[in-house]
């Protein structure tokens, strides 16, 4: 039986995905902003795949009324080896084009499908965290809460809005590259 293989203009669409994984690295994923009346400007979080970024250290300080924990890279252990894992997904993707059989690509699809869960799961539960175990000896008391991933939530009289980045929509274009030649080579 004959494997089917993607044509070249589908293998051209994968080393396309492949660089756009690897750039992803270079971009936030995803951000979380601060508004109230003392911070106009706004205050902010930015997570990339290797780092925090932003005003983190008022944002600790603030948090510390409610008794949320800090938010610091020595929290988040996924960021000392997220960077790898992303690019040995581009390094993948890369072998899917070069190799260009459609089981590997199938494969991709997978990897990239059970990623994308995992990154949202891996957020949620970090956000739960923060929120739900707040400090019983903080001296501000605020109920438990989990912010959003996407979206506005108002806590006292902050309102923060949660939004994904450049590099998360770098991988989900990257995504779509990949599935394009499921349809564009259905027929061979």
């Amino acid at each position: 039986m004959k494997q089917q293989r993607l044509s070249g203009i589908s293998s051209l669409f994968v080393v396309c995905a492949a660089i756009l994984v690897a750039a992803s690295i270079f971009f936030p994923w995803w951000r979380m902003e601060f508004f109230a009346p003392q911070y106009p400007e706004g205050l902010n979080i930015i997570v990339y795949p290797n780092k925090l970024d932003g005003q983190i250290d008022i944002v600790n300080g603030l948090n510390h009324y409610i008794g949320m924990a800090e938010f610091s890279e020595e929290n988040f252990p996924e960021l000392s080896y997220l960077a790898y894992i992303i690019g040995g997904l581009a390094i993948l993707t890369l072998a899917t084009a070069l190799l260009r059989r459609k089981s590997i690509l199938y494969g991709l699809i997978a990897v990239f499908m059970v990623g994308g869960l995992l990154g949202v799961y891996d957020l949620y539960r970090w956000l739960n965290n923060f929120g739900t175990n707040l400090s019983p000896t903080a001296p501000i008391k605020v109920d438990p809460f989990v912010p959003p991933m996407l979206g506005e939530n108002q806590i006292a009289n902050f309102i923060t809005t949660s939004y994904l980045g450049i590099g998360s929509y770098l991988i989900m274009a990257a995504f779509i590259l990949i599935v394009i030649p499921l349809w564009k080579d259905r027929r061979r």
